[in-house]
């Protein structure tokens, strides 16, 4: 039946109730008029389905499943067909349990390392968030199932997040938060959008039109549902004014009475509910359209999936010469993490794992050493043991080799709470500091979701960032230790070397429920390199058991205006002795000649390639409007300013390997508009004020005089420079004309030049 005549058979109870979920994962049927219920389900990276219909987010209740690599490893990938066949494994395993909409990806920025659910999120770059995001969303939705990108919008922490307030500058919300999730919404179409808790500038993200329907549906042309994170809705009628449509969980009939009555007291329009509820039921018409009844769910196949993305996104730090490790060599395993990894963060993105492999068991069974094993710490004590301490250096100088398995607890960053620190816990760096002592062949291998203080980092010979990796961490970490797998991940942001360090760290959280977001574009990279501040690693850093060039970098014109496009070539080679994957990384530098206040540098474009020993490949990027562009405020747009634009092709924001410039001709002009406190160097800027300015310049000379026309003595020279003369009437405001110019110009002719400058 068409959607239109179905709504207008439902009474306006029943359309309210639509508006609203069963329970805690369900949408409501109606069954007179053959309106099935459809399954929603936690993600974003495994699927966390209640293995019954309990109204809790109980983690014990889901089912047995596959925990991926979490956003934060799988993001460090740079691998955009990588990402695509983990969501394409999430949507057949979706099918095979009956949920329709998987909720993920989560995209949200990494303004501080301090955030507790960052490891759910891709990055501190919106154009990787959004690229990675999309191809995730595209790799599920190609199953027939739906996603909910999510958190909509500016919810970058964790602390009083129901209530907090983001206030955050256009500029910044363009270029950053809203550009995290544009590109996904734009190319991949999911099929819901979940709106945060928080505010932005003072109104709720569940009742914010701007957001939910001007910018979301109007500008984007996204046609799905907006559905609420679970508790977020604080209005329920002005939410479906803004634009939220679907109310989760179930509020027992509650707010879908609210709904009613507002309704009949002409408060809320019902062609408004109306339209929400054709929404919901389009998607529930989708899935059931798409509906796979012969998918399987193969837990032990797609395992095998979760350990080959987790060895394409962990991230080689540092290696002085000591990975790969060698099978004959005597090696110690120190930590306890190195039988009990941590690999998924806390709350609800926590997957019941059907099975979990740690470097032990993993490294007896695929590579058939014995290893030393010492437990370091314990997990369940937040504090020094010496003696498991002294227990882990009398294995470490027994070996040849020290692996030491360190990172965060489980307590130290999970959902629904921020870190205090970056620091990992005492009696991880104590040890470390303990075997390097007496071990100089130490590598560190790290389980964390979020950037941490490293003390020890000239201690140590190598450093692995297995982040959070999955279920299959321990097989993933084996196969690169020991060089079955080449390491090729990449950062997706910045290591800090202290806290202190970051943009944010001074106003992060905010006071009470009010969070300035002070630091605007400069976020992650972007501030740490236009500070050229020492980082511990850069953002797109990582390192490789074989080594690779990039030259010969064409770009297909020298001069292009802001309408055309731009094609870019380098050519990049495995010099080394072993297959490898590299990621050629774009950035962009903005034209010195602008007036705008912008980073030196952004991410445009990456490619992953793999190479063969000896091996060459070409690697093509385009680059359009968008790629030069910053967001102006006067003309609500993006804007490219004339100038000479750089382009960086390298391994990382900090190793650059080619650089060339193109020059970029605006072809929008900017409508100038001078007052009485506009600058003469203002106005001399602009080709039309130059010309009608200059005779009422060459009467300043009577004020300020030639440089020929006073007498040079020594005190005068001081006095008056010419650098100084220049600087002053550059900055004088065209008032002072009237002043300055000894009584030869008018307020009169000032008032017409205005008029005539402003035409």
């Amino acid at each position: 039946m068409e959607k239109k005549k179905l709504i207008n058979k439902m009474k306006l109870e029943k359309k309210a109730g639509l508006c609203s979920g069963a329970d805690f994962w369900h949408t409501k049927e109606v069954e007179r008029l053959n309106v099935h219920a459809i399954m929603v389900s936690d993600g974003p990276h495994g699927l966390r389905k209640q293995d019954k219909e309990w109204n809790s987010l109980g983690i014990n209740d889901s089912i047995k499943a596959v925990c991926f690599p979490t956003g934060c490893t799988v993001a460090s990938s740079f691998d955009r067909e990588l990402i695509y066949e983990m969501g394409r494994t999430l949507g057949n395993e979706c099918q095979a349990e009956g949920v329709a909409v998987i909720l993920g990806p989560a995209v949200n920025i990494k303004r501080s390392p301090l955030c507790g659910r960052n490891f759910e999120y891709f990055s501190e770059d919106p154009y990787l968030s959004s690229t990675m995001a999309a191809s995730q969303i595209n790799g599920i939705q190609s199953q027939g199932v739906g996603t909910s990108i999510k958190h909509f919008l500016a919810n970058n922490q964790e602390y009083r997040r129901l209530t907090s307030d983001s206030r955050v500058d256009e500029r910044t919300l363009r270029e950053i938060y809203l550009a995290s999730f544009e590109n996904a919404v734009k190319e991949a179409k999911p099929w819901t959008v979940m709106c945060s808790y928080n505010k932005i500038n003072g109104t709720y993200a569940s009742e914010n039109r701007r957001f939910l329907t001007e910018v979301l549906r109007d500008e984007w042309d996204f046609d799905g549902f907006v559905v609420s994170d679970w508790g977020a809705v604080n209005d329920r009628v002005e939410g479906v004014k803004a634009g939220l449509d679907l109310e989760m969980p179930s509020s027992g009939g509650i707010n879908d009475a609210k709904l009613v009555t507002a309704v009949k007291d002409g408060v809320l329009d019902e062609k408004v509910l109306d339209t929400s509820v054709e929404r919901i039921l389009n998607i529930v018409e989708h899935f059931e359209n798409n509906r796979n009844h012969d998918a399987v769910f193969d837990r032990d196949a797609d395992h095998e999936i979760a350990r080959r993305i987790a060895g394409e996104s962990m991230v080689l730090l540092k290696n002085e010469g000591i990975l790969p490790l060698k099978v004959n060599q005597k090696i110690a395993f120190i930590g306890e993490f190195a039988i009990k990894p941590r690999f998924q963060g806390g709350g609800s993105s926590h997957i019941n794992s059907h099975k979990i492999s740690n470097v032990v068991d993993s490294g007896s069974a695929i590579k058939g050493i014995e290893v030393i094993y010492s437990k370091g710490y314990d997990l369940d004590k937040d504090e020094i043991d010496a003696v498991l301490i002294n227990n882990a250096v009398e294995a470490a100088k027994n070996a040849d080799v020290a692996v030491v398995f360190a990172g965060l607890p489980d307590s130290y960053e999970c959902e629904g709470y921020d870190r205090r620190h970056m620091k990992l816990p005492e009696s991880h760096n104590q040890l470390i500091e303990a075997v390097t002592n007496l071990q100089p062949n130490t590598v560190v291998v790290l389980h964390n979701g979020s950037p941490v203080e490293m003390p020890w980092v000239n201690k140590v010979k190598g450093i692995l960032e297995a982040y959070l990796a999955g279920q299959a961490v321990g097989d993933a970490i084996i196969d690169i230790l020991f060089g079955d797998v080449n390491p090729s991940g990449k950062l997706a942001e910045t290591f800090p070397i202290k806290l202190e360090d970051n943009p944010s760290f001074l106003y992060y959280t905010g006071e009470k429920d009010i969070v300035e977001y002070r630091e605007g574009v400069f976020v992650g990279y972007r501030y740490y390199e236009t500070k050229k501040m020492d980082v511990l690693f850069p953002f797109g850093h990582g390192l490789s058991y074989t080594t690779f060039t990039y030259d010969n970098l064409i770009l297909d014109k020298s001069e292009m205006t802001d309408q055309d496009e731009l094609m870019i070539k380098v050519t990049v080679t495995n010099t080394g002795d072993v297959f490898g994957k590299e990621v050629v990384q774009l950035y962009v530098t903005p034209s010195d000649d602008g007036d705008a206040i912008r980073p030196v540098k952004e991410l445009k474009g990456y490619e992953k390639v793999a190479l063969n020993p000896g091996e060459s490949r070409e690697v093509e990027f385009i680059l359009d409007k968008r790629s030069f562009a910053y967001f102006n405020t006067m003309l609500n747009d993006w804007y490219v300013e004339q100038g000479n634009y750089g382009i960086e092709i390298g391994a990382s924001s900090r190793d650059a390997r080619c650089y060339e410039t193109v020059f970029i001709k605006s072809t929008r002009k900017l409508l100038r508009t001078y007052s009485l406190n506009s600058t003469l160097g203002e106005i001399q800027s602009d080709e039309k004020g130059k010309e009608a300015i200059m005779p009422y310049l060459e009467s300043m000379e009577a004020v300020f005089g030639s440089h020929d026309s006073y007498d040079k003595t020594e005190a005068a020279s001081e006095a008056i420079t010419e650098e100084m003369k220049t600087a002053m009437m550059k900055d004088l405001p065209l008032r002072t004309l009237v002043g300055f110019a000894g009584g030869s110009i008018s307020m009169d002719e000032i008032n017409e030049l205005l008029k005539e400058l402003n035409r």
